[in-house]
């Protein structure tokens, strides 16, 4: 009942969050002129955008397969897709919980180790941040004169901030948080054996050698040539399915190239934030993002609402779809066994 209350707490936090930064966004905006606007787009292109994103969904998945193979099992790609979405799925109600309900999703279909699949969410993490930092380096000297204010003003200064409200507490705080430390692994070190023994300790230590059996798993790839292309597909999918977003309604149509890899990366920071999906942080990063051009914020929001709405109707139908499969053959397996 308990944990029950906590998971409504943080849903509703979340949530209030999300209905905060999309008020943010909105704030001021003529909502007739911003439904005018949204009807007169040019849908072809919101189609095409679906058809990279659902490109990228699956690459994902077989990646991922990939990475699974090396722990001995083979769980069927159809699987391992509706694992994919259902995770995106479950991050539309509580943010980042996504990654933990696939690996879940999948325990159940094909009784692989959690904590074996979760090292192997962490590779797939740690290298989709590498790229995202990468592009971000990237625009940011193509075109230091032009993004390098906004990324700035907008990623390295809070950033910069957050760490300077940590490094500037009384020096008194350092003092007892290092002896609160220090007695921790005083006492841990004093009663090693004891705790060996007990059972949430054996557990604990059960999960943390499949996290890094997971996490191994990159090295013993059967093709990491595969595993890199598959990487540049999920990515030029990203970035092919923010791009003709652009040619949807005619204030964006001008953009470049080199823009379209701008808003990708400044909208996957904004999926980035602590809330239900994106919702707000993305509305409000993209419209300042393309305030550069001289784009209206109602423009700017147009184009956000376009594109993240889309994206996520699509997968409230593929995750609604996907967990209907995975029961169909939950069910199909029991009736089999019997």
């Amino acid at each position: 009942m308990k944990r029950k209350i906590i998971k409504a707490v943080n849903f509703f936090v979340f949530l209030a969050l999300g209905a905060l930064l999309l008020y943010f966004a909105f704030k001021g905006i003529d909502f007739d002129s911003l439904i005018d606007d949204l009807k007169k787009a040019n849908y072809f292109w919101v189609l095409l955008s679906l058809v990279f994103s659902f490109i990228a969904y699956l690459s994902r998945a077989y990646r991922w397969k990939l990475l699974i193979e090396p722990l001995n099992y083979n769980p069927p790609l159809k699987n391992v897709f509706y694992a994919v979405i259902v995770g995106y799925f479950a991050n539309l109600a509580f943010p980042r919980i996504g990654e933990i309900t696939r690996c879940g999703s999948l325990t159940k279909s094909d009784k692989i180790p959690m904590d074996s699949l979760i090292g192997t969410v962490i590779i797939e993490r740690a290298i989709d941040m590498l790229v995202l930092i990468f592009l971000l380096f990237i625009i940011f000297i193509v075109k230091i004169e032009y993004f390098g204010s906004f990324i700035k003003e907008n990623v390295f200064i809070p950033i910069y901030r957050k760490i300077l409200e940590i490094v500037d507490f009384p020096i008194y705080y350092w003092v007892i948080l290092i002896l609160i430390m220090v007695t921790i692994l005083g006492l841990f070190y004093y009663f090693r054996k004891k705790f060996k023994r007990v059972k949430i300790v054996i557990k604990t230590r059960k999960i943390i050698r499949g996290v890094i059996s997971g996490i191994k798993t990159v090295t013993k790839m059967r093709s990491r040539s595969v595993f890199l292309l598959h990487t540049v597909i999920i990515w030029v999918s990203y970035y092919l399915m923010t791009y003709v977003i652009i040619f949807s309604i005619p204030a964006t149509q001008a953009l470049n190239p080199i823009d379209g890899l701008f808003l990708l990366v400044i909208g996957g920071l904004g999926m980035s934030a602590p809330v239900q999906g994106g919702i707000g942080a993305f509305h409000w990063i993209i419209s300042s993002g393309l305030s550069l051009y001289g784009i209206s914020k109602l423009d700017g929001l147009v184009f956000a609402t376009i594109q993240h709405e889309s994206q996520l109707i699509f997968i409230l139908i593929l995750g609604t779809f996907s967990i209907l499969m995975l029961f169909v053959n939950s069910r199909r397996k029991r009736k089999n066994n019997i």
